[in-house]
């Protein structure tokens, strides 16, 4: 029996049947019997320099010995707080962007959206408050990020933040007609995933993101990038944005900033988006949390961007992807298999025949259990599950996982 309450879980099924991680080298962990996996989806899409990395460790125990942390809070700060959001404003796609430093991904999306709407008020146009995000959205589990979910992990709460709603993920014609339908002078963003991670793995159609932020642009409606999954090398680059020339108005980040050794998000925001705050005084965005800027978690976050520009992992998955992509379908040859979508970065979506989940619903949570039991830790999907490794993974390894996939799909 456990006192610990799992997230995303049926804790009827859990208690009693954990699964504890005891260890981690690079690429593997190993649970309290023994059993190796390999680590197919980076812990939770953040174990980017992998598992056991001793600089970080070191990093950490250096910065606690020293002073393990002071808020950010009026004019107070730390070290390594101004040193982290300097590093990260030097990665923006625009030169003068500021930083806000939170506690992860949820806590970065919260931050945005609240930002922006407060950015649009002191513009003159209080009114501008509705958001629109796309289906299959993922953007944490906080008010707001629940609030703007294109996944159905809305239901029983109660009344979430009012005016927003959800388009098609891959439309920019249906972005344009929404805006339209709710009145252009009434929205105030609009969030998007550069590429999909927790709803399914979808990587935009070509030419999609341009116009979509070409829409916004035309009605003042500010870019807000979710770069939680897509940033510090999962799609190539610093930010992830970066694939697609975009230059966003607030970019989320999270997970691969510290590769999950400390937990660490921010966001990073456009100069033209700071200039009220910054360039006059009397405006104040009331918002912070305590732990904002942790002096220890920037310390792990600084160790981590050192180990990702050494070793040039931050470009790794772009060197990867193409032979990542075509030994992961592979698995298509299986009669269960559907499609791996993907072939941007380092991240697949593996999905299960659509007939065969619609003949057994219970198919996908089957496969990721299948996948567990051969040796995969991984992280399902509504119709299969997702692999986004650690990049510091060999093409041999990638092969690994192809195996176990396939064991796993034999068993079922």
């Amino acid at each position: 029996m456990t006192a610990l309450w799992h997230g995303f879980a049926d804790m009827a099924e859990v208690d009693g049947a954990e699964v504890t991680i005891v260890r981690g080298e690079g690429v593997y962990v190993w649970d309290d019997t023994g059993k190796q996996y390999i680590d197919g989806a980076a812990s939770l899409w953040h174990a980017n320099i992998g598992h056991g990395n001793p600089e970080i460790a070191d990093a950490v125990r250096a910065q606690m010995v020293e002073l393990e942390t002071f808020h950010t809070f009026g004019p107070w700060t730390n070290a390594r707080a101004t040193e982290l959001a300097d590093r990260i404003a030097g990665l923006a796609p625009l030169p003068d962007s500021k930083v806000l430093l939170t506690s992860g991904g949820g806590e970065s999306i919260e931050t945005a959206v609240k930002l922006a709407r407060l950015f649009h008020a002191i513009k003159g146009e209080p009114e501008r408050h509705h958001i629109v995000s796309r289906s299959n959205a993922y953007h944490g589990t906080h008010g707001i990020g629940t609030s703007i979910l294109g996944m159905p992990y809305r239901e029983g709460f109660g009344p979430l933040l009012a005016d927003t709603s959800q388009v098609e993920w891959d439309s920019a014609v249906a972005l344009e007609e929404e805006i339209q339908r709710v009145g252009p002078d009434r929205v105030a963003a609009f969030v998007f995933e550069p590429v999909i991670g927790a709803g399914g793995v979808h990587v935009p159609p070509p030419g999609y993101l341009d116009e979509a932020v070409a829409v916004c642009r035309r009605h003042g409606v500010l870019v807000v990038a979710d770069c939680v999954i897509a940033g510090f090398g999962r799609l190539g680059g610093w930010l992830g944005v970066e694939r697609f020339h975009l230059h966003p108005d607030l970019i989320t980040f999270a997970k691969g900033v510290t590769s999950g050794y400390l937990p660490l998000g921010g966001v990073i925001v456009a100069p033209e988006v700071a200039a009220p705050f910054w360039d006059e005084p009397g405006q104040m965005f009331a918002h912070g949390a305590t732990y904002s800027g942790h002096a220890t978690c920037c310390a792990a976050a600084l160790a981590n961007l050192d180990v990702l520009a050494r070793d040039d992992l931050v470009h790794r998955a772009m060197e990867l992807e193409a032979d990542f992509h075509a030994t992961l379908s592979e698995l298509t040859s299986h009669p269960l298999m559907g499609e791996v979508r993907g072939g941007l970065g380092l991240m697949a979506g593996v999905a299960l025949d659509l007939g065969a989940i619609d003949d057994d619903p219970s198919l996908p949570g089957r496969f990721t259990s299948a996948a567990r039991d051969a040796g995969v830790a991984t992280r399902g999907l509504r119709d299969g599950l997702a692999i986004a490794p650690p990049l510091i993974i060999e093409l041999e390894q990638v092969a690994e996982i192809r195996d176990r996939l396939a064991a796993a799909l034999d068993t079922l």
